[in-house]
């Protein structure tokens, strides 16, 4: 590859982001670790938003950008969001105050669950994104009490679904770039490596083909 992937990381400032940094960096990567999400969309092919942290102080580091991120996205910059990071890609969150993204439209809510939170290994099923298929991932790390629950319209973008203690939910949600995981790829042993290094690969692509805008219909 004739330059490398310059992939933004938002920190929240709430967490830990070794071992996701770990699994993000190649050798056709630049990772640069942002604490303001203006820097982290900044002169960058791709943006990650973590799994670490709760949804809103997260969203509260995030509103004085969110309107230059939700346009980067919607103008074709890919983006993987885990966990609290598939969670800021929509509407609102129960778990307190502060608007995502809006990038889905829908809302978080706590698990319908007597056991939360759901911490450790759980199936997914209905898996249709290829990114997942060929990564062989049929089972992954998750470490949540919420979870996204998308209208009826957007409900289409949906990828992969598990199930906790009965509560179904999406475990992965794809629109064009935009790509949410409720899991932990980088917690999720060989397989889950290999989805952020397809979504890596994929980011090159989009970025050496051309970023495609998509927007909201």
């Amino acid at each position: 590859m004739s330059t490398r992937l310059r992939v933004g990381v938002f920190d929240y400032g709430a967490g830990n982001l070794h071992s996701l940094v770990k699994v993000l960096e190649t050798d056709f990567t630049e990772i640069r670790v942002a604490t303001d999400a203006r820097d982290a969309i900044s002169d960058v092919d791709a943006l990650v938003l973590p799994g670490v942290g709760a949804f809103a102080p997260a969203a509260t580091r995030l509103a004085p950008a969110s309107a230059a991120v939700a346009d980067a996205v919607r103008n074709g910059l890919p983006c993987l969001g885990i966990c609290l990071g598939m969670q800021l890609l929509f509407d609102g969150s129960d778990e307190g105050p502060g608007a995502g993204l809006g990038l889905f439209s829908g809302r978080v809510t706590q698990l319908s669950s007597a056991r939360v939170p759901q911490i450790g290994w759980n199936s997914l099923d209905e898996v249709s994104d290829a990114m997942l298929r060929e990564s062989a991932l049929e089972i992954a790390y998750f470490a949540n009490s919420y979870v996204c629950r998308p209208v009826a319209s957007d409900a289409a973008f949906v990828t992969a679904w598990s199930e906790h203690d009965g509560d179904r939910f999406p475990a992965a949600i794809r629109r064009n770039m935009l790509v949410g995981m409720q899991f932990h790829p980088e917690k999720s042993s060989a397989s889950g490596v290999r989805v952020v290094r397809a979504f890596l690969a994929a980011s090159v692509t989009a970025r050496d083909a051309g970023l495609r805008p998509w927007g909201r219909e």
